[in-house]
């Protein structure tokens, strides 16, 4: 029986609103992500996700929705939207959008009605409401992931409504069977139009806790920056979300998904890393999913590689996606390289990315080893990023746009003034100035991609880790009878690590950086990255 088609798949991941305006407003849009359509072609992936293309009112960019049904205007239309997908389609490229259901816009008219129709109303109960506590505080302690109680107080219900985001973004009660019911028609909507599979939006947090337990603290001990930056971090989200049972409801999409064929689901799951595993297996929960734990780390070390394969191996059903960059984190290679994020460490990071097992995403720009951006405080666009100013730079710095053409106005992005400032990190990273040298990251990444697609072994093939001495990694993805070792230096050094398991093997044309080998001996320069064919 053939694997499915999104097994050993490789995603590219569009942020619409950044990637190219093609009528001069300054935003990102459909007709531009489909007139870039041959160079999405040309990298050699499998299939585009698209980032929030609903209606909104735009308190979140995108993940506030306020029509399920329709098209952002901003982005040209249902009309754009059909034309996309059928040249997408055409060219033999897959097409996901980005899904919230968890939640919607505070301007949707379902939740207008809940609000407005009085408790006996027929949505009364389509979204989490609850009484306040007898001195008019929050119903319990739930933290907003952006800050502050994750409850709104409304006097025309005399009652608070839950929010794990922003107050903007009422939490969708899929408790209710007539709220569950409405949100899975929204999958067979697009799923009709022929689209090819969802990723959901925070797919943890569809159930909440009935009797609105409070959250645990995270132990003051047990706390790391990343839960300091943000207060709603400082909880175990045991109560507001990743409940257990929330598996039950992932298994009732996928199955809804699957009635239309052969299409795909994957969550992102942005907490409580081990029940990732426990909602995905082949007759539980979706086909994929991915945690923050690779997209929040700093430093990258094979202990930490490592320690995050061991905790999927506790779920041997579970096929992963992996992915190290998306629109909420910063851009790989300034997290892992900060001030030394070179073309060459670039390289590396696209390669590792290829190399592990799973389903891979590639955020857009990430294939020209694009850094973060730095912007003031004056440019952001992101209620994150003002809020929490200057402690954190939100989450603007990743999503710039596109750098299509340095001889261009604002890189070819946009003839108007382009919604968040064109980064000038990116001036000398263009598409255009990467395409005409044949040693550029984008060259690199084309020439990755097209190694990962003609390997099972890399594709599909399990992955085993080999012991090598710090920094270097290694690991063996296998599939039948082709073997494939993966080696990565860490190190800004040379490394000369004796593996064994080399012995008979051939160096693979594809690699970052310089190797030599010679029986189980490898040369290694600073961030190399080797692939080796054994026998």
């Amino acid at each position: 029986m053939a694997a499915p088609w999104w097994k050993g798949a490789v995603l590219y991941h569009v942020y619409i609103r950044s990637f190219l305006d093609t009528d001069g407003d300054g935003y990102g849009d459909l007709p531009g992500v489909e007139a870039k359509l041959d160079y999405i072609k040309s990298l050699g992936v499998d299939a585009v996700w698209l980032s929030p293309i609903h209606p909104s009112p735009d308190r979140d960019w995108g993940y506030d929705v306020a029509d399920f049904e329709g098209v952002h205007r901003d982005y040209g239309g249902m009309d754009a939207f059909n034309s996309f997908l059928n040249a997408a389609h055409a060219k033999g490229l897959k097409v996901l959008i980005d899904e919230v259901l968890s939640h919607t816009s505070d301007e949707h008219a379902w939740f207008v009605e809940s609000l407005t129709g009085g408790k006996d109303g027929e949505k009364a109960d389509w979204y989490v409401w609850a009484d306040p506590k007898e001195d008019g505080t929050a119903p319990n302690n739930w933290l907003s992931v952006f800050g502050g109680p994750a409850w709104a107080y409304q006097p025309a219900r005399r009652q608070h409504y839950h929010h794990k985001f922003l107050r903007q973004q009422p939490k969708l009660n899929w408790r209710n069977p007539q709220a569950a019911e409405a949100a899975l028609s929204v999958l067979d909507y697009w799923l009709e139009k022929g689209i090819d599979g969802f990723r959901l939006d925070v797919a943890g947090t569809y159930l909440h806790d009935e009797t609105l337990t409070d959250n645990p603290p995270v132990p003051v001990a047990e706390r790391t920056r990343h839960d300091w930056s943000h207060a709603g971090n400082l909880q175990r989200h045991f109560h507001d979300s990743n409940l257990p049972e929330n598996e039950q409801v992932l298994e009732v999409i996928r199955r809804r998904v699957e009635q239309h064929g052969d299409r795909f689901v994957f969550g992102e799951f942005s907490e409580e890393e081990d029940r990732c595993g426990g909602y995905l297996a082949p007759d539980v929960g979706l086909h994929s999913g991915y945690t923050f734990v690779l997209l929040l780390q700093r430093k990258l070390t094979p202990a930490f590689v490592k320690a995050h394969y061991e905790t999927l191996g506790r779920y041997p059903a579970h096929w992963p996606t992996i992915s190290f960059a998306n629109h909420d984190v910063v851009r790989t290679v300034s997290r892992f390289g900060g001030s030394e994020a070179t073309p060459e460490l670039a390289k590396q990071l696209f390669a590792l990315l290829l190399a592990l097992k799973g389903t891979t995403i590639i955020y857009q720009g990430e294939e020209l080893g694009l850094p973060q951006a730095a912007l003031t405080r004056d440019q952001l666009r992101d209620p994150v990023g003002d809020l929490y100013w200057p402690y954190s730079g939100g989450r603007d710095g990743c999503r710039t746009p596109m750098p299509w053409d340095s001889a261009e106005p604002n890189l070819g992005f946009t003839a108007g003034e382009s919604w968040l400032p064109m980064a000038r990190e990116h001036q000398g990273l263009s598409v255009a100035a990467q395409e005409a040298d044949p040693d550029s990251p984008l060259a690199f990444a084309r020439q990755m991609i097209a190694l990962r697609k003609g390997s099972s072994a890399l594709s599909r093939g399990e992955l085993a880790f080999l012991e090598a001495p710090d920094p270097v990694l290694a690991f063996v993805r296998e599939d039948g009878a082709e073997r494939i070792a993966c080696i990565f230096n860490f190190s800004d050094n040379p490394a000369f690590p004796t593996l064994p398991e080399l012995e008979g093997g051939e160096l693979i044309a594809t690699r970052a950086g310089d190797a030599e080998l010679r029986g189980g001996s490898l040369g290694l320069s600073p961030h190399a990255a080797v692939f080796v064919r054994l026998p």
